[in-house]
C-alpha cells in the first residue's frame, strides 16, 4: 500500500521558511524569480517527458514544465494529460504510457500503487481546498452552503465534481459536514469542466478549488466556505514504473518539491504540506 509523509510541524516550518519570500497565494501566473545559478541551464537530460496531472494542477504544472524545458535545453515535455484524477489513474492502469503522475488525492494515487505501477515513492507536494464559485458580481448574492441547498430560497443552478473525483469527495464531505442537501445540475468529470460551466453562465455556482477561481483571473468571483480546510486535499506525485524516461521523471519530482518548484505552486494559490 501506499505510504504516508507524516506531516510534522518540523516540516511545515521548514516549508513556510522556504515560501517566505514568495508571492501571495491566489495571485496566480508569477514566476518564482530564480538566482542566475538554480535557473541556468543544466545538461544531462535528453529525450520526452510525459506528465499526467490533475487538472487543478494545469495553470502551476504548465509553468513548472516550461521552466524545467528551459532548465534541460535537451528535453522536451511533452504537452501534459490533464484531466481528473481518478480518470487519469483508469487511464495509466490501462495501460496509458507516463513517466510521472501527479494526483489531487492520495486514494487514486493508492490505485496506482495497488497495481504496481509506481517506480518511486509518493511525495506530498501541495495542498488545495474548495471555495463556491458564483458569477462574477455574485447576482444572487450566494454566501455559503446554505445558498445552494435544495432549500435555498434562490434555487441556484449548481454543478460539482463527480463524487469519485477529489474535488467531488471534498464537495461531499463538506455539504454533509453543514447539512446541507444538494441536488446538482450535474456532476463533471474534472474541476475544470465545473469551473467552465459557472464562467459560461451555464450554471449559477460550483463547487471548485481556490486555485481555480485565482486562475480564472477574475471570470468568476469566489464565495469562501466556513471551515473548508476540513477537506483539504493532498497532493501526491511520483515517478512511474517503466517510465520510458526515469532519469527525467525522478529530477522533474525533485525540481517539484524543490524551493523553486514550491514557490511557482504557491503564486498560484496552493498550500505547502
Amino acid at each position: 500500500m501506499i505510504r504516508r509523509f507524516p506531516l510534522i510541524a518540523a516540516s511545515a516550518a521548514v516549508v513556510a521558511l522556504t515560501l517566505g519570500g514568495c508571492a501571495a497565494p491566489g495571485s496566480g501566473g508569477g514566476q518564482a524569480t530564480d538566482s542566475p545559478a538554480s535557473g541556468a541551464p543544466e545538461e544531462g537530460l535528453s529525450g520526452t517527458l510525459t506528465i499526467f496531472a490533475a487538472a487543478s494542477l494545469t495553470a502551476a504544472f504548465d509553468e513548472l514544465a516550461a521552466e524545467f524545458e528551459a532548465r534541460h535545453p535537451d528535453l522536451d515535455v511533452a504537452p501534459i494529460t490533464y484531466d481528473g484524477s481518478a480518470t487519469l489513474a483508469t487511464q495509466l492502469i490501462e495501460g496509458a504510457a507516463a513517466d510521472v503522475f501527479a494526483s489531487a488525492d492520495e486514494r487514486n494515487m493508492a490505485k496506482l500503487d495497488d497495481a504496481g505501477l509506481l517506480g518511486g515513492e509518493p511525495e506530498t507536494f501541495a495542498t488545495n481546498v474548495l471555495e463556491i464559485a458564483v458569477e462574477s458580481g455574485n447576482p444572487l448574492d450566494i454566501e455559503g452552503l446554505d445558498d445552494l441547498g435544495d432549500e435555498a430560497s434562490a434555487h441556484p443552478l449548481v454543478v460539482v465534481c463527480a463524487p469519485e473525483v477529489p474535488c467531488g469527495t471534498a464537495a461531499a464531505k463538506l455539504l454533509e459536514l453543514a447539512g446541507v442537501a444538494l441536488t446538482p445540475a450535474s456532476e463533471e468529470q474534472n474541476v475544470s469542466a465545473v469551473l467552465t460551466k459557472v464562467r459560461s453562465g451555464e450554471a449559477d455556482a460550483g463547487l471548485v478549488y481556490v486555485t481555480d477561481i485565482a486562475a480564472a483571473a477574475g471570470d468568476v468571483d469566489g464565495v469562501p466556505i466556513e471551515g473548508a480546510d476540513a477537506a483539504t486535499n493532498v497532493y501526491p506525485i511520483a515517478e512511474l514504473a517503466g517510465a520510458a524516461n526515469p532519469e527525467a521523471a525522478r529530477a522533474f519530482v525533485e525540481f517539484v518539491h524543490s524551493p523553486d518548484g514550491a514557490a511557482v505552486l504557491a503564486s498560484y494559490g496552493f498550500g505547502s504540506p
